[in-house]
This record gives C-alpha cells, structure tokens and sequence, in this order.
C-alpha cells in the first residue's frame, strides 16, 4: 500500500508538473506543421514519464544503488520542468513569425544542473562496487562544469566564440579521459562486474559520441553560422532522449541486475 500511495503522489505530482506550463501559455497552440514544437512536447512528457518511472524503481533495487536512481530521476525532472519553458518560447515565436526562436538561456540552466549530475553518475556506480577517491568525482564536475560555461559564454556573445569553443573542448576532453584512461576508467576495469562494466562502457560511449552532437551544433550554429534554428533544436531534442533518459535508463538496468 506504501508503495502504491507513492506512486500515486509521483504521478499526481508529474501531472500537475506537466500543466504549469500550459495553463501559462494557455494561448499557445502546437502547429500541425511545427515539427521541432512537436519534439519539445513528445520529449518534455517523455521526461515526466522517465522521471516517475525511477523513483518508484528506486523500491526496487538494493540500497547501495538508490542514489544512483534518485540522481537520474532528478537529472529528467530538471530537464523536464525546462523543457516545458523551451517549448514554450518556442511555440510562440514560431506561431508569430514562422519561425521558432532558440531558448538559449533555458537550455543552458537545463545543462548546467543536468550535466554535471549525468557525470557524478559514473562517480556513483563506481563507488557502489569499490573505494573511489574523492577527486574522481571532483575532476568530472569541475571540468564538466567548465566546458559548459565556456560553451554558454561563446554562444552568448559574451567570449570570442573560438577560445570559448578550444576551451570547452578541452574540458570536455579531459572528463573523456578521467572515464576512458584515467583512475575512474581503472576502478572499473578492476573492481567492477561484468554487469557493471558493461554499464561503464555504455554511459562513456554516450558521453563521447552523444556529447559530440552539442559541440557540432555549436560550430555549425554559432562559428559558422550555417545551422538554421529548427535544424539545431530538433537535433538536440533528440540528443537529449539519449543523453538524459537512456543514460538513466543504463543505470537503472545495472542497478536491478546488480540487485537481484
């Protein structure tokens, strides 16, 4: 009955979540032919769904690994509560002009809490199996942190857009290395079940070639100038389905096998 009263909450709760927003913007209605306006709905439920499904999982898995999904339930609320606000600047502006407007300042807020969240996921499964030392997870959060600052900082006009962009990079590229040779690569080759390397592996493949949709964006939209609006966006909603939700979606897996 416990469990069933709080699923009951959550579900209310991620009702009442997704219509906030529409009651807001109670004047906006979704094109029939705005497809990037269409994404951000199907994914902003699709967060909500996500984000109930993992916390009433967390009853399910061993007590070791409910932070890790609590993290991942809070990585999809926090995307979704943005999303609901993106695709909802979205939807103005397109029925207004016929053409969408990029939330930049919503999507970035949405990253900087998500991101550095999805990386202390690897801190977390790790030290679910072995002793991690501390700077693990502070080397994945500081240089996480910072490649999306610089990242927003060139977007916004606000850095030389080319040293915001080789900045970012290589804080991006030393988070790759901490995963792929560095001592949290190590802790899992030697520590780490097969289940849980498996879940390693994946959530670093996710972080490499995911990831990289971001910076594409970023080169083709902002140094070049060559990406429309719509493009870009539609990508990146989709980015996000795997880099939010199939990323908590791994964990989950890991952490019931690891359970049972």
């Amino acid at each position: 009955m416990r469990k069933l009263f709080n699923s009951i909450k959550l579900s209310m709760g991620a009702i009442a979540l997704t219509s906030l927003p529409t009651v807001a913007s109670a004047g906006s209605n979704l094109s029939q032919n705005d497809y990037v306006g269409v994404s951000f709905w199907l994914i902003s439920i699709a967060l909500v769904a996500s984000t109930v499904f993992f916390f009433i999982e967390r009853d399910r898995v061993a007590a070791k690994w409910k932070t890790s999904l609590t993290v991942s339930g809070l990585v999809t609320l926090i995307a979704a509560v943005h999303y609901f606000y993106m695709r909802d600047v979205w939807v103005e502006t397109y029925n207004a002009t016929g053409v969408g407007d990029t939330p930049l300042v919503y999507r970035y807020i949405d990253w900087l809490l998500t991101v550095p969240l999805l990386m202390v996921e690897f801190y977390l499964i790790l030290a679910a199996i072995a002793k991690v030392p501390a700077g693990v997870f502070w080397r994945l959060i500081i240089f996480t942190t910072l490649m999306l600052v610089f990242g927003y900082l060139g977007e916004a006009g606000l850095m030389n857009n080319t040293v915001a962009f080789v900045l970012s990079m290589l804080a991006w590229f030393t988070v790759l290395y901490e995963i792929f040779a560095g001592q949290a690569s190590k802790i899992s080759a030697e520590n780490a079940s097969e289940s849980v390397q498996s879940a390693f592996k994946t959530m670093r493949l996710i972080v490499t070639f995911g990831w990289a949709i971001y910076p594409l964006g970023y080169v083709l939209g902002t140094m070049m100038g060559t990406g429309d609006a719509a493009t870009l966006n539609g990508v990146y909603n989709i980015a996000d389905v795997l880099n939010k939700i199939a990323f908590g979606v791994i964990i989950w897996n890991v952490a019931v096998k690891e359970s049972e």
